[in-house]
């Protein structure tokens, strides 16, 4: 049945959104090992997946807690461009390794 091979994939999703909505962010270090174990995807195929996942998976969860007035603007634009570039340097460094 093809409903088989979409059953890994979701559970994986429903996990890694939980885990983000719950505390924020982190739903991308589950979702490698749940993708690795819960589907047939080659180990090259998963890191980019689960890139592609998270963006709307932290949307999402952006969108179900946003209050303006709670954000500490200040530290979070800082931190916003400073892990902006520590993964655009993983991200080149990952390439050559």
């Amino acid at each position: 049945m093809q409903l088989r091979k979409y059953i890994g994939p979701a559970a994986a999703g429903i996990c890694a959104g939980a885990v983000n909505g719950l505390f924020g962010a982190g739903g991308g270090m589950v979702l490698v090992p749940l993708l690795t174990l819960a589907t047939d995807m080659e180990d090259s195929e998963i890191f980019p997946a689960s890139v592609s996942i998270i963006l709307p998976i932290c949307i999402v969860s952006l969108a179900m807690t946003f209050q303006p007035s709670l954000i500490p603007w200040r530290s979070t634009i800082t931190y916003l461009a400073a892990s902006a570039a520590g993964g655009a340097l993983a991200g080149l460094i990952g390439k050559r390794i």
